[in-house]
């Protein structure tokens, strides 16, 4: 067993240590999701309170924000990450080993999930500590969603790495598999009342169970059997995501 899991704990090392040593992705994980909650609560901060929806507006949105910032931000980190292992040869050079896809993929999304439950975690004391932010249910829900949301952007940034022969195409990426996710997922107008065929299109799209999950933590003070179904299905995508990444790995980065 230890022979079996020794290259996967080894690209696990690998990964964080290259992490650890920049401190600018670092800070981009940690630090930006608290920044940008904190921009929205000044947003939202004078925002005059309906008395038919007695729940503030930082409130409704602020919950669904901390499940989207990780997801957004652990796509785009990882995406770059996988694509710049690809263009310095480092990729290749691995694949020429005994090492198998997904030991390399499961390491590289172990290590930046633990960085991804660091993010959320961060995230998640400024909102609830600092900010007020108000929630039914429990923040350590929310810890839990936003960790497997972000595990989520982890496993999309791999996937759609492999599609991608430059870092700028990489990039390229977040306005085809994000942007349409965020208009969908609910935070603008509940999936509900959105045309038919776009809330079909919204069915499929694992951010739209997130922020599902997310609104339930909202308004319930315990788990309900809706958040854990919304949580499997994001940990389904996850995991097929995942399974398709190391599908479509190239050996060769030509």
């Amino acid at each position: 067993m230890n022979t079996l899991l020794r290259p996967y704990l080894a690209t696990t090392d690998r990964i964080l240590r290259q992490l650890r040593n920049d401190h600018r992705t670092v800070a981009m994980i940690i630090v930006v999701p608290a920044l940008l909650m904190t921009l929205l609560y000044f947003i939202y901060k004078d925002t005059p309170v309906n008395p038919l929806h007695p729940v503030r507006l930082f409130d409704r949105v602020g919950i669904s924000m901390l499940g989207i910032l990780p997801f957004i931000v652990m796509f785009l980190i990882t995406a770059i990450a996988m694509q710049r292992e690809r263009s310095s040869g480092t990729l290749e050079r691995l694949l020429t080993t005994p090492l198998r896809k997904l030991d390399l993929l499961g390491g590289y999304g172990t290590a930046f999930s633990l960085a991804a439950a660091a993010q959320a975690g961060v995230a998640c004391l400024v909102a609830f500590g600092l900010l007020g932010l108000k929630a039914a249910g429990s923040p350590g829900w929310v810890v839990l969603i936003a960790v497997i949301d972000a595990v989520c952007g982890v496993a999309l940034g791999l996937l759609a790495s492999a599609f991608a022969r430059t870092e700028f195409q990489a990039v390229q990426f977040m306005p085809v598999v994000v942007a349409p996710q965020i208009f969908l997922c609910g935070l603008l107008v509940p999936r509900g009342q959105l045309p038919g065929w776009l809330e079909a299109i919204s069915n499929v799209m694992p951010l739209s169970y997130a922020v599902d999950a997310l609104q339930q933590v909202s308004t319930h003070p315990g788990a309900t059997g809706a958040m854990w179904r919304d949580l499997l299905v994001v940990v389904g995508f996850s995991v097929v995501a995942l399974c398709l990444g190391a599908a479509t790995l190239r050996r060769r980065t030509a």
